[in-house]
């Protein structure tokens, strides 16, 4: 009799434990249907863990971007995601963001992928964005435009990259109330590869001040409206 009530307990904590991991295991892989109405939610990130070439050619709305198979650029991006949110992520059939969405929750980030990435999501016929038509900026625009302001200062970056984006109220704040009056140029860090090769900025974001057509400060990553100041009016 012992035996049989031994059995008959380890068999239902065998059970519970069993649907348990099932529960967890299903709340971190979402269907398409699952995943746009949980990304609808407030306070959540949505990282597109694709190349930026696949990111251009269409992407779910408001993703941020970081390559998986480019280690550095995925490390250098992640690293500024918030903790406290739950991270969305998506590839093109899945495969890829589950490799990113492990490397996310062993580093504490709570994170759910879309089964069967962005080919389920667009035969489910849900809306993406991009960019793929879009006229790159000419190295002439940028030269003429760099000649043509006392002082520009110019941002190699984009909405969809983590670090950028944490940098949009820190350029809101320093155009309200600038140390000097400046030209600001934001450079699409996706779409104008051109520009960017000819300013030799690679790390996003890079922030490059011209004074009289010449460079005389440039700075990759975040940057404090105190330190943006300071090389205004040097």
């Amino acid at each position: 009799m012992k035996y049989k009530f031994c059995t008959c307990l380890l068999f239902m904590v065998s059970f519970l434990m069993s649907c348990a991991q099932t529960s967890t295991s299903s709340s971190r892989l979402l269907n398409a249907a699952a995943y746009k109405e949980a990304i609808n939610a407030k306070n959540i990130q949505v990282l597109d863990v694709r190349t930026a070439a696949e990111f251009n050619a269409g992407h779910i709305q408001n993703a941020l971007q970081a390559n998986w198979l480019d280690q550095k650029e995925f490390a250098d991006r992640t690293q500024h995601l918030d903790k406290n949110l739950p991270v969305y992520v998506y590839c093109q059939v899945g495969a890829r963001s589950a490799s990113a969405q492990g490397a996310l929750e062993a580093k504490g980030y709570k994170v759910v992928n879309l089964e069967g990435g962005m080919s389920s999501w667009k035969m489910n016929g849900f809306p993406v964005e991009g960019t793929v038509n879009k006229a790159q900026m000419s190295v002439e625009h940028l030269n003429t435009t760099i000649s043509s302001n006392e002082m520009l200062l110019l941002e190699v970056g984009g909405d969809w990259c983590p670090p950028c984006r944490k940098m949009l109220p820190v350029l809101e704040a320093l155009k309200q109330k600038p140390a000097a009056p400046f030209y600001f140029l934001k450079v699409d860090g996706a779409n104008d590869i051109d520009v960017m090769k000819s300013l030799n900025a690679e790390g996003l974001p890079t922030f490059i001040l011209f004074k009289n057509g010449k460079e005389t400060w440039r700075h990759e990553g975040l940057v404090t409206v105190e330190e943006f100041n300071a090389a205004l009016t040097k």
